[in-house]
């Protein structure tokens, strides 16, 4: 298994990852407009994780200048259970590590509670926030 920058050859593997991880989410977080947006950025902070040539997990970051986050891991479930989560996430940490970030946020649905849990292994905590958004 290699975790390695996103690549264009790796798209249809990313959005069929997306697709079995977050079957609910809404179309503007699909692969198809999630993906170009992120690279406009050009800031190398979309991450997979191929093994035989096939993506089994993901993560994307971003950093401000303030505040990092992390987005969309996802492992594939037959690939759960393996440390790729684990190894994203400090994949994500070591790069926004570089542009300087001194903090990392990350949202999880509050019924999510494996993920939730997983999170708290990795050393998050559940801070006293109220998530608020608004589409434009």
């Amino acid at each position: 298994m290699e975790i390695r920058p996103y690549q264009a050859a790796d798209f249809a593997g990313l959005d069929a990852l997306w697709r079995e991880a977050f079957p609910k989410d809404p179309p503007r977080n699909r692969a198809e407009q999630s993906v170009p947006a992120k690279l406009a950025m050009n800031d190398d902070l979309l991450f997979v994780a191929v093994e035989h040539g096939e993506v089994i997990g993901s993560i994307m970051a971003g950093y401000d200048g303030h505040r990092g986050w992390l987005y969309s891991v996802a492992v594939r479930q037959s690939a759960k259970r393996r440390g790729i989560g684990t190894a994203l996430v400090e994949t994500a940490e070591a790069a926004l590590r570089a542009l300087g970030c001194p903090k990392i946020n990350l949202q999880v649905r509050s019924t999510n509670a494996a993920v939730i849990e997983f999170y708290k292994e990795l050393g998050f905590s559940v801070e006293d926030h109220i998530s608020m958004g608004r589409l434009l």
